[in-house]
């Protein structure tokens, strides 16, 4: 499933949270347009994901992590008029796994929300993280902090309990609007990628861990 499609089904008015975009001319606008061009040229998801030769891994990371909270926030965007404090009371994927809020400021200690609450304090979250020059520099001459792939680790490790909370409490609406197949594709991504550069632990990726084993097949090269 190429971007551009997965794009255009997705851009419909229902973003959950305003897109980040990269400014233009910059390394990271050159790798978003590369990675952009791999995924639409029906490349493997699985090689899609690998380094470009003589790049950089924080500038790598900061693309992906920045392309994955817009296209996740366009799933959800699709699904939240179905996602409401009757129809999912907690942030939840099936009854055995539950997500708190904390963030160290309004939330100091982990609290159970709704669902629509839990995942608006999430995107609000990633885009002060992204927007923030010290975490995430815009230019080249900027350095990236020393953990920055742990802080981006944290950042993908909570976008994928928003996949979580879609495949099993939304998928019928996915399937409803037939976008699975989309969906699967931008999973599909996502769980190559963490995976590739050990991002996301096993652990937090247990949920859908049945799901992937049989989605995520692509051959390796």
């Amino acid at each position: 499933m190429a971007l551009n499609n997965f794009l255009d089904f997705f851009q419909k008015g229902k973003t959950f949270k305003p897109k980040k975009k990269f400014a233009h001319g910059t390394i990271r606008y050159s790798l978003h347009k590369q990675a952009c061009a791999s995924l639409n040229s029906g490349i493997n998801l699985r090689t899609a994901v690998k380094l470009p030769p003589g790049e950089d891994l924080n500038d790598w990371v900061a693309v992906h992590v920045v392309d994955f909270f817009n296209r996740i926030n366009l799933i959800y965007g699709t699904i939240s008029e179905y996602c409401t404090e009757q129809t999912c009371p907690t942030m939840s994927g099936g009854a055995r796994f539950e997500y708190l809020w904390a963030d160290g400021q309004k939330y100091k200690k982990p609290t159970p929300l709704p669902a629509r609450e839990y995942i608006g304090n999430l995107m609000d979250w990633i885009e002060v993280q992204i927007n923030n020059q010290a975490l995430f520099p815009c230019t080249s001459d900027l350095p990236f902090p020393k953990n920055f792939i742990n802080h981006c680790s944290k950042i993908l490790a909570r976008l994928h309990r928003v996949f979580v909370h879609v495949y099993i409490h939304h998928f019928q609406n996915i399937v409803t609007i037939a976008a699975e197949a989309h969906v699967n594709t931008c999973y599909k991504h996502f769980y190559y990628f963490v995976t590739e550069f050990d991002l996301v632990g096993v652990k937090e990726l247990e949920p859908l861990s049945e799901m992937a084993s049989k989605i995520c097949k692509d051959p390796i090269d």
